[in-house]
């Protein structure tokens, strides 16, 4: 892991950029050392520099936690597969029409968590021995997808908070059967892009015998502010 740029934030966290072989990341670490780790990845393939990721997870960083994140395979800037890029352009194409999306995201989603995974548990590998970092290990994001799968895969990650925003694939679905660490799961009520139903089916299928779901009002990015303060309290409980 090479670091090559950092900054110090007003409030003591320590912002860096890195590099992991082709991987691009970015990690905050508080100024108490050595800090519990958040993986923090935002939905669907969209860059690590997301305004709304960053804010998040420089909160986070300020509440005592190292948090990193990165563009895995296909997300980002990084290349996109042929068949990435015309499922991609099947979607746009599909919703300006009025029509159905799921399969289409079938098509490009699962791929995508395929791909991103070994690349988040290499990053995952090298983040664990710096010594400003010490376990254990969330995982906190809107890439719903990708967390499970990860809970599932990787036994260090002690707990997680998903956002039922993004489209999980049937695969992840049934993958959520196998998830047993405690869950925060947030679901906007009114979010037009994801099936009520469909994320509160979700939430059920998961096997963790302490999961707790937030349900608010309104759209797909109206998530309330105040939900990112009890998503740090539920890391303190788990994680501190």
């Amino acid at each position: 892991m090479q670091f090559t740029s950092e900054q110090r934030l007003d409030d003591g966290v320590l912002e860096r950029e890195f590099t992991l072989g082709e991987i691009p990341g970015t990690l905050w670490t508080p100024g108490s050392a050595p800090a519990p780790l958040v993986l923090m990845a935002h939905n669907n393939g969209l860059p690590k520099s997301d305004s709304r990721l960053v804010a998040r997870a420089r909160y986070t960083a300020a509440r005592g936690f190292a948090v990193a994140t990165i563009d895995a395979a296909g997300c980002g800037d990084r290349p996109r597969s042929a068949a990435d890029e015309q499922a991609r352009a099947d979607l746009r194409r599909a919703m300006q029409a009025g029509e159905q999306v799921d399969e289409i995201f079938e098509s490009f989603i699962g791929p995508l968590v395929e791909k991103a995974v070994p690349d988040w548990l290499t990053t995952l590998d090298a983040l664990l021995e710096l010594p400003e970092i010490g376990g254990p290990v969330g995982y906190s994001g809107g890439w719903a997808a990708l967390g499970i799968r990860l809970a599932v895969v990787e036994p260090r990650i002690a707990a997680a908070g998903f956002f039922a925003g993004g489209y999980v694939p049937r695969a992840q679905r049934e993958e959520a059967r196998r998830v047993t660490i405690p869950l925060l799961f947030l679901l906007q009520w009114d979010d037009q892009g994801n099936p009520r139903q469909r994320a509160l089916d979700l939430f059920d299928a998961f096997g963790s015998k302490e999961k707790t779901l937030h349900a608010n009002p309104g759209g797909h990015t109206g998530t309330p502010w105040f939900e990112l303060e009890d998503g740090c309290r539920f890391l303190d409980r788990h994680l501190k």
